[in-house]
């Protein structure tokens, strides 16, 4: 009985998430009210509060929430496994809106008061960590420093998702992302590693 209400729970908090996530990418912060989500999930706002404290609560909760539109996709390692998270990061940020709000959320924070960099940091080290794995296993050249391009790796993706939803919606953003890595990567990888990565702007699905 007891794993069934765990199990109820969880279930309920991710409806709760889900729903969040498409009244805050529709609306934005201000736009975006309780009622509207606890509705959107057909749940109570009693149920929204037990499990988050407030709006703010739950806008971080969908911020935080951005790699679980990505890391089931990822079976790769290394250099290709971070090219990988961008390429899937790209294609995600088109159809999925918790990542859309997630996203959102992170830039447009300031104007709801909440100045919290959690979210870009998370991104960090988790690509700083692809980095370190591609530097033990050869793929860099020496003295890149996997910290800094991590960071430099999630400036640049921040500043080019923004830059495409202005210009088309973000339409491109597979193209313009594969090649932000065509100008990088061979200031960063050894050269006999270079020709092995797939810098397709197209995920193959099967």
């Amino acid at each position: 009985m007891e794993r069934q209400m765990q199990d109820r729970a969880v279930r309920t908090r991710e409806m709760l998430l889900r729903a969040a996530a498409e009244e805050f990418d529709a609306s934005g912060y201000a736009g975006t009210g309780l009622n509207k989500i606890a509705k959107r999930a057909g749940l109570t706002v009693g149920a929204l509060y037990f499990h988050f404290e407030s709006k703010e609560g739950i806008a971080r909760a969908v911020m935080m929430a951005q790699p679980e539109s990505i890391e089931p996709h990822l079976d790769t390692q290394g250099l290709q496994r971070i090219v990988d998270i961008t390429r899937v990061w790209s294609h995600q940020l088109l159809q999925d809106p918790l990542l859309r709000a997630g996203v959102r959320l992170s830039v447009e924070q300031g104007s709801f008061g909440v100045h919290d960099i959690t979210p870009y940091l998370q991104w960090r080290d988790v690509m700083e960590q692809c980095l370190c794995d591609a530097r033990d296993s050869g793929e860099l050249l020496p003295g890149i420093d996997p910290g800094r391009v991590a960071e430099f790796v999630v400036s640049a993706c921040t500043g080019v998702q923004l830059y495409a939803q202005l210009v088309n919606g973000r339409e491109d953003l597979p193209e313009r992302t594969v090649e932000m890595w065509r100008l990088l990567l061979p200031g960063i990888a050894t050269p006999g590693t270079l020709p092995r990565i797939d810098l397709s702007p197209h995920l193959d699905r099967s």
